[in-house]
């Protein structure tokens, strides 16, 4: 069977519309973030209690530039793809709220419409991750911090997504901790451990899938642009 193409940055536009709808239903659901987005997720839920338009999309992008600062700082130098990995955030924080409206109106009252939004949201997640491994785009912050380390510093890269990942999960408790109270968890939950569990499972069967139907080629000759 001949494979169509699929242009790399069209992937990029579709990867970033479903991870904003998979953000979106998650939070729906309200059974716990993935273990990357909960530190913003819980920024979101503080702030926005003080700043009314300190949104979850919004949250996504401060949060992100943060970590290109610190990996500027990690790195001693910057690139040029830094500023497009914060521009990736910045359209995808947009995007995050537009789609947390768009849903809005569906409902949520229910354990069992919960859990369907839940496995949507995970669902979505994966896919578009596995969309980003396939365009040579600046991808988001939390990505971006897990490539350059190992260039850096020569070490395994899934060891640091192990450590990174780790990491962010510690920080969220911490966080929801100083925000809500000692014992209080607001933005992880069990769905977290889930998503953790199963995420990685999802990603290689989309990638696979995606790959045994296109081909990915690039459209226009901007790669050296994104990897500077």
């Amino acid at each position: 069977m001949k494979k169509k193409v699929f242009y790399t940055e069209l992937v990029y536009v579709f990867a970033m519309f479903i991870m904003a709808f998979s953000a979106a239903f998650t939070a729906k659901a309200d059974f716990g973030m993935s273990m990357v987005v909960a530190p913003a997720y819980i920024l979101h839920l503080k702030l926005s209690t003080v700043f009314p338009w300190f949104s979850f999309g919004v949250s996504e992008y401060v949060f992100q530039g943060l970590l290109i600062l610190i990996t500027i700082l990690l790195m001693r130098r910057f690139k040029l793809s830094y500023l497009f990995s914060f521009v990736t955030a910045v359209l995808y924080g947009t995007l995050l709220d537009a789609a947390i409206l768009a849903i809005a109106p569906i409902p949520a009252n229910g354990f069992l419409l919960r859990v369907l939004w839940y496995c949507i949201g995970v669902l979505l997640c994966s896919f578009s991750v596995s969309l980003f491994f396939h365009t040579y785009i600046a991808p988001e912050a939390y990505e971006l911090i897990v490539k350059e380390i190992p260039l850096k510093f020569n070490v395994n890269i899934n060891r640091v997504k192990s450590v990174y990942d780790g990491a962010s999960m510690v920080l969220a408790v911490i966080l929801s901790f100083a925000c809500f109270g000692f014992g209080v968890f607001k933005g992880i939950h069990w769905g977290t451990l889930v998503c953790a569990v199963v995420n990685s499972i999802f990603i290689r069967y989309f990638s696979n899938l995606l790959e045994k139907h296109f081909e990915f080629k690039n459209k226009f000759s901007l790669e050296k642009f994104f990897n500077d």
